[in-house]
């Protein structure tokens, strides 16, 4: 009955929107009019994010690896992609999008995520274990794909500083996807036992190497990727109109340019992120570093050649390069995952740390 109602809920406004949506979105000088449509949008569109992680996740249950986990992290990135190209192509002002999403996600993850996960667990369970290979595996992809990304281009010397050359951004990507490929193959053939629970032996969530399912019928598969595709059609018809009001409340209320990126970095994590401190609280603890080190992961080793890809083709501007403030939470976070990842358990005293690095960087967002 849930799976129906958001699927009713989901087209049945893009139904209104398609019908209507030029006429409520042309006048916006009420505020709480465009508050009101927003919230609307980002409901309905975090409501169908939920819901294709969800029929994802079935498919790869039933798909086994490295196709199944290969199928959940596409449609997570398709979602951040859709709503970047939505924003991005509809505004001039944002050449930064790309990379306040990617910070976003990746503080969030990070973070905000980790940081919770590890006090939720610690509180109910003192300390907790989980494999270190398998987050040692996940820091060697994004402590190098994220520096590359999000710092190098604020020190490359052919164009202004924080972008890219169509020669670098095309290497860069190559790079990027070629790296992200192979951590691709260790997390579901070679090295499978890195990403379950040590203890256990038992398959430890998305990412986490799943085993191939029982014969699935192509019934099953048929209903489920129906399922998804129909789940994940409302989010790109309808971020264009969200778009179109995260612009103008930005222009509206001088919001500062990250929190548009921080909102999409929001839809794209929710539904990873309350899983994992799900997890977390029921003491598997490497079902929760999988999904927010594989989150963080994903992110930057398939969004940045999407968004470069964007820039290219669209003709505007991309900027990478974070801001020195950026460069130094993002250099923190990584050092501090580091060392939170260096042993084979964790308390309440990591999380606690990571949370108020989280706390900082949204005190940034609006007070820079």
């Amino acid at each position: 009955m849930i799976l129906i109602g958001r699927l009713a809920v989901a087209w049945t406004t893009v139904a209104l929107f398609l019908l209507f949506g030029d006429a409520w979105l042309t006048d916006l000088a009420s505020g709480l009019r465009a508050a009101l449509f927003f919230l609307w949008l980002f409901v309905i569109i975090l409501w169908c994010a939920f819901g294709v992680v969800e029929q994802a996740d079935h498919l790869a249950d039933m798909l086994g690896d490295p196709l199944g986990s290969l199928v959940l992290t596409l449609s997570i990135v398709i979602i951040e992609v859709v709503l970047i190209a939505a924003v991005a192509i509809g505004s001039d002002a944002t050449p930064t999008l790309g990379r306040d999403t990617m910070f976003g996600v990746l503080m969030i993850a990070l973070n905000g995520g980790v940081g919770l996960a590890l006090l939720l667990g610690g509180l109910h369970h003192r300390e907790q274990a989980y494999n270190l290979q398998g987050a040692v595996a996940y820091l060697a992809v994004i402590i190098p794909l994220s520096s590359v990304a999000l710092i190098l281009p604020n020190f490359t010397q052919a164009v202004p500083a924080g972008s890219l050359t169509v020669i670098q951004a095309a290497f860069f990507s190559l790079f990027t996807i070629l790296l992200y490929a192979i951590f691709l193959l260790i997390q579901t053939r070679r090295h499978q036992d890195f990403f379950v629970d040590a203890q256990s032996g038992r398959s430890a969530g998305a990412g986490a190497g799943r085993q191939a399912g029982h014969g699935p019928s192509a019934a099953a598969m048929i209903r489920h990727t129906g399922l998804l595709l129909a789940t994940l059609l409302p989010i790109v018809l309808l971020s264009g109109r969200l778009a179109t009001l995260i612009d103008h409340g930005s222009a509206a209320l001088a919001a500062p340019s990250a929190l548009g990126g921080v909102l999409i970095a929001v839809i794209v994590f929710a539904p990873e992120g309350i899983s994992a401190l799900a997890a977390a609280r029921a003491n598997q603890l490497q079902r929760s570093i999988n999904l927010c080190l594989g989150a963080a992961a994903s992110t930057i080793g398939l969004t940045v050649p999407a968004i470069l890809i964007i820039g290219l083709v669209t003709g505007k501007t991309v900027i990478l390069g974070l801001d020195p403030t950026g460069m130094t939470l993002l250099a923190l976070t990584l050092i501090l995952s580091t060392l939170t990842f260096s042993g084979p358990r964790t308390t309440v005293l990591e999380g606690a740390v990571h949370l108020v690095v989280f706390l900082v960087y949204v005190v940034l967002i609006f007070s820079p």
